[in-house]
């Protein structure tokens, strides 16, 4: 009986050992499987960071042309403003020296205008 249980935990020994070579093999084929996909999807990601690495680089750069062209107007800008003072202010001397009485009238237009009364400013609201 003792060489029926030594058969018995033989033949249980070997199917252990056949499952375990079995499952060895299983995920060596597995692992292999998985670093060809691997292999597989980064030769396919590899063009898409390429693009967006160009796509990026041309971002900055036309960043970069964008931030010089909004400087570049807006001391353009800058420029037509002061120029567009001193020609007003230059009509406007020039509009007082042909003229000399609007000065004398604006004044005495400034000085005729009402001030509101002790009422008024009581109605006021805000």
């Amino acid at each position: 009986m003792t060489d029926l249980f030594l058969g018995i935990i033989a033949v249980a020994v070997l199917v252990m050992a056949v499952i375990q070579v079995a499952a060895i093999v299983f995920a060596a084929r597995a692992a292999r499987r998985v670093g060809e996909a691997m292999a597989r999807l980064e030769e396919d990601v590899r063009p898409i960071v390429a693009n967006l690495k160009a796509v990026s680089a041309d971002a900055a750069r036309i960043s970069s042309v964008a931030a010089a062209q909004a400087e570049q107007a807006e001391q353009l800008l800058t420029r037509l403003r002061d120029r567009l003072d001193a020609l007003m202010q230059a009509v406007q001397d020039a509009i007082r020296r042909i003229f000399p009485w609007t000065t004398w009238w604006s004044r005495r237009a400034d000085s005729r205008r009402r001030q509101p009364t002790e009422e008024e400013d009581a109605l006021f609201i805000g």
